[in-house]
């Protein structure tokens, strides 16, 4: 049995939209400029543009998809409701890959960042206060975790701004105003497009978020409204402030070669901005990461409460609300139980496969609106063809094609987990013997 304590509707359209840019975290086009440059071989504005070309068009089949079904669980709710319960159970699934593990990669990289800076003090003891902290916001509720996001999201943005102002800068100085103005960055003799193409299966991972805020439904107000809107605006946002940052920051060091790839946005800002701003770059690429890992965990307890709720986990435990703070308390914690993972791995490993279950749920959501049309449902149909069939259609196959473009252990990794979850469902049905638990979806 559930019980009956709600989740409180206290977010606006902005409120989402900063919660969104915070789980994507903005900086992220800066921490993992090194290994995109390398990738794309030193085109990582193209490599930006692909994907942002494949995530808008995923982000109107969200929109549709959060208008019809305006409740906490995101593509595993859209997938279960448009197609099929198991299906939508195997997408829950495969969100869980991405969504459970994200927050422990980003606690892991934030205590990277802090490790390099005071090597005295052990990482664990970094890891262990991100965790800590960002549980304790999260269960005091939304509304507070929304104030702390707007705080560290002025910040992160600010600190963003004069980091791209001093590359240009630096680009004006050694080369003048025509530095500005280039096609290097998309498009350089002797780099096969193959390379932009693999970049953007890795520039993708900047965008997961965008889709995130779509857990926040049953906390928003006038969600039907509010909701797609605050998907694509978080979509769009995420990608021009992609794709200006990394052009400009790939002027200013032409190419892909560094003195160490994992700290190359520490090189680059040292370049442009000298000693001082190196120092505060790297701060506020902690705090990022903070409010990165704030977003996800908030997200990722939200969605194994819409799960629990639906009796595909264990209600007693996943299914419920704490009555003091509102909020899933025990989801909370176990996200950051599972973050102490990151005692015991590296960002390589931890991060090889969590673009697997974001292309697959993405490739679902689009589905899910060409299933609707299909079934004539009253709020899709009257979108007509190219809404519900044409732009959805194009969207999976572009999340497809980049999920195609991961390196052969993520996609290793991600069947794994889906052979683990076809077992699970199996368990739940009796052997297929009968449906899935259906989803309650009062509040």
């Amino acid at each position: 049995m559930t019980n009956s304590v709600k989740l409180d509707r206290a977010l606006g359209l902005w409120s989402v939209v900063l919660f969104g840019l915070a789980y994507m975290t903005p900086m992220i086009v800066f921490g993992t400029f090194g290994a995109l440059a390398t990738t794309s071989q030193g085109t990582t504005a193209m490599a930006y543009l692909i994907a942002a070309g494949a995530i808008l068009l995923t982000a109107i089949s969200y929109g549709v998809m959060a208008r019809v079904y305006p409740v906490a669980g995101s593509a595993y709710t859209y997938a279960r409701k448009s197609i099929n319960p198991s299906v939508g159970f195997l997408v829950g699934w495969a969100v869980l890959l991405d969504y459970f593990f994200l927050p422990m990669v980003i606690w892991l990289i934030g205590a990277a960042y802090l490790s390099s800076a005071f090597p005295a003090i052990p990482t664990w003891l970094w890891i262990a206060s991100f965790i800590v902290l960002t549980t304790a916001v999260n269960v005091v509720g939304i509304a507070f975790a929304n104030r702390v996001n707007l705080i560290l999201m002025v910040v992160q943005l600010a600190i963003l701004v004069v980091f791209v102002l001093l590359a240009a800068r630096y680009v004006l100085a050694a080369s003048g105003p025509g530095g500005l103005v280039s096609v290097k960055p998309f498009f350089t003799t002797g780099v096969p497009f193959s390379a932009s193409v693999a970049g953007a299966a890795i520039a993708a991972y900047s965008f997961l978020g965008f889709d995130a805020v779509s857990t926040l439904t049953e906390e928003t107000k006038d969600a039907r409204r509010t909701m797609p809107r605050a998907i694509l605006i978080t979509a769009l946002a995420g990608g021009l402030i992609f794709i200006v940052s990394a052009y400009v920051t790939q002027l200013a060091h032409p190419g892909a070669t560094f003195v160490s790839v994992d700290a190359a946005a520490t090189e680059i800002a040292k370049s442009v901005g000298g000693d001082i701003f190196v120092t505060v770059f790297l701060a506020t690429l902690v705090v990022a990461q903070f409010t990165s890992g704030l977003a996800a965990q908030a997200s990722v307890g939200r969605l194994l409460y819409a799960m629990g709720r639906d009796s595909v986990l264990p209600p007693g435990f996943f299914g419920r609300l704490d009555a003091r703070w509102h909020t899933p308390l025990l989801n909370l914690v176990l996200v950051g139980i599972v973050g102490l993972l990151a005692l015991t791995m590296d960002v390589t490993t931890s991060t090889s496969f969590i673009n697997f279950g974001a292309f697959l749920a993405f490739t679902a959501v689009n589905a899910s609106v060409v299933s609707l049309y299909l079934k004539g449902e009253g709020q899709v149909k009257p979108l007509g063809p190219i809404v519900g069939i044409i732009v959805p259609s194009m969207a999976a196959v572009c999340d497809l094609f980049l999920l195609w473009n991961l390196d052969s252990n993520a996609k290793i990794l991600g069947l794994v987990w889906l052979v683990v979850g076809v077992a699970y469902l199996a368990y739940l049905t009796r052997f297929f013997q009968a449906a899935p638990p259906e989803m309650d979806f009062a509040e």
